[in-house]
């Protein structure tokens, strides 16, 4: 069965740091690009960081969330620094199958019908 968990979720104060994961089962990540995506209550759920061969990030959270991946683990990480309140959402980790992708240069996107599949999520809260 192809799937993601993510975890790494938690409460953290303003200015604070998390490190969310997305573990791959059932397929390599070597030919997917992999998106982080979030939704706040009564928010549409929006792209805030993907990575196939290079990484790229929304407006909102570019210079403070670092996007990583690890084919050895087959995880992909979100590193979140300098967390805000709007910040809080749940997040998602979605797979984007891209076959050519170990071997051609390929960009990711945060058009949500893209991906292929999708976990269930991790609550992120920011709050003093």
């Amino acid at each position: 069965q192809l799937q993601v968990v993510e975890s790494g979720g938690g409460l953290v104060q303003p200015g604070g740091s998390l490190k969310l994961s997305c573990q791959a089962s059932g397929f390599t990540l070597d030919q997917y690009a992999i998106g982080w995506f979030r939704q706040a209550p009564g928010k549409e759920r929006e792209g805030v960081a993907c990575i196939a061969t290079n990484p790229q990030y929304a407006a909102s959270v570019k210079g403070r969330f670092t996007i990583s991946r690890d084919n050895t683990k087959n995880t992909v990480y979100l590193q979140m620094d300098s967390l805000k309140p709007e910040d809080t959402a749940t997040y998602y980790c979605a797979a984007d199958h891209r076959p050519h992708m170990p071997t051609t240069i390929t960009m990711c996107t945060f058009l949500r019908p893209q991906y292929d599949f999708w976990g269930q999520g991790t609550q992120v809260s920011v709050s003093s």
